[in-house]
């Protein structure tokens, strides 16, 4: 897609949530994991790319000593479809009695996360938590997998914005936004 393609997907796309009300959910988020994550001297792990802006941003509000680290798993790859998991990076830091904390954007089936918690359980971590930004509502979850921390469920769309992507673009995009239908 060219950039002025793109610009005409976001033309068309709908808001759903503000910068205002996503940082809110961060703050939320935030406050619930320095509750429950403060004395773990936690192992934070961003899940690229999506992940990228809210573990950033989570980051700066936690107010405890943590290490940060992330993992390249996709099973995307730049397509609006998921396929196999496909591992691009490992956590560079050993996972092995750690209380890990994984942060993505969006927890829709929930087969890429629950690969990823399962590889942590592999590796020795003491606890494995998740955090999302965004959780969808539908009925087509993975059986065995549930997100630790949510900031805010939406609708069963097409989502970007936030770190979300519409075929490697818009992630930058300072809200959550669904794609109109003729961009599906």
């Amino acid at each position: 897609m060219t950039p002025e393609q793109i610009v005409e997907v976001q033309a068309r796309s709908t808001r759903l949530h503000c910068e205002s009300e996503v940082e809110a959910a961060l703050d939320s988020m935030a406050a619930s994991i320095n509750a429950e994550l403060s004395d773990k001297n936690p192992l934070v792990i961003c899940i690229m790319h999506g992940g990228l802006i809210t573990s950033g941003k989570l980051a700066t509000r936690l107010n405890f000593p943590l290490q940060l680290d992330y993992l390249h798993a996709t099973r995307y790859r730049g397509e609006t479809i998921g396929t196999d998991l496909v591992w691009k990076v490992f956590p560079s830091e050993p996972l092995n009695g750690r209380a890990v904390l994984l942060v993505d954007d969006i927890f829709d089936v929930g087969t890429t996360l629950k690969l990823i918690v399962e590889y942590c359980k592999q590796q020795g971590c003491a606890s494995v938590r998740t955090a999302v930004l965004l959780d969808k509502q539908h009925d087509r979850k993975e059986a065995g997998i549930e997100v630790d921390f949510v900031g805010l469920k939406v609708v069963d769309q097409y989502l970007f914005g936030y770190g979300m992507d519409y075929k490697d673009y818009l992630r930058n995009v300072p809200g959550i936004y669904a794609i109109a239908e003729q961009d599906m």
